[in-house]
């Protein structure tokens, strides 16, 4: 392996650089699916979760030109996304309540789902940056994964304190939804001609945004007043 300057760490450090700033929603989903377990197994959820992910997103990495490029994958995923920042909004009511992540491996699971959608667009940049050096793409990735387990931690503390970030967290994870959907290759082209809005005035996202916090606020009160 070639370990010149040029050729293995200036992209070495590009991939991390790339990874830190794409994977701050991921450890906001982190967070928010880990904070309802006990503190032992949060820091189980964390580290299992991220390493999960990031092992995900290396494969992930491998086929992202081609996954970006197939219709209605991004629309799917946005799906998906606001269903998950719905779940996450909604209180903690016991055994009942699977979605707020009270099991371990539920919260593993529903990291891995929510980082598996919103990785389809971060990985096009981690796979730029590593030139298609597989070595590169993996030690890159390893070394970001305690950097998103920090976040994440960070994070949870943070949230016990101020209970808001919980919706800021779940209207974020709407926000990437709206972004995803609008850019699906199914529509974007039609949107760009006739609802150019969506894209100028942020209004995909917005509405992404939107519909997590109003459908998670009606069903959380809902699912509050059913325990009552």
């Amino acid at each position: 392996m070639d370990l010149s300057l040029h050729t293995f760490w200036i992209p070495l450090l590009q991939i991390i650089g790339v990874n830190i700033v794409l994977s701050g929603d991921n450890a906001v989903v982190i967070a928010l699916a880990a904070r309802s377990l006990p503190p032992l197994q949060q820091k189980k959820a964390i580290f299992w979760g991220s390493g999960a992910a990031i092992l995900m997103r290396i494969v992930l990495t491998i086929f992202a030109v081609k996954l970006l490029t197939l219709p209605y994958l991004k629309l799917i995923g946005a799906g998906l996304l606001i269903w998950i920042g719905i779940q996450l909004l909604l209180p903690d009511d016991g055994e009942e309540n699977i979605s707020s992540s009270d099991h371990l491996m539920t919260a593993i699971k529903t990291i891995l789902l929510a980082d598996l959608v919103m990785s389809l667009d971060n990985v096009i940049g981690v796979a730029a940056a590593a030139k298609g050096s597989m070595p590169l793409l993996v030690i890159g990735l390893a070394i970001s994964i305690p950097l998103v387990i920090f976040g994440a931690t960070m994070l949870l503390k943070i949230m016990e304190r101020f209970p808001i970030i919980i919706t800021i967290g779940g209207g974020l994870l709407g926000w990437v939804a709206g972004e995803m959907a609008i850019s699906d290759p199914a529509v974007s082209e039609w949107i760009h001609h006739n609802l150019p809005q969506l894209h100028t005035l942020f209004l995909g996202p917005l509405l992404g945004l939107a519909i997590v916090l109003t459908v998670g606020k009606i069903m959380g009160k809902k699912k509050a007043h059913a325990a009552a």
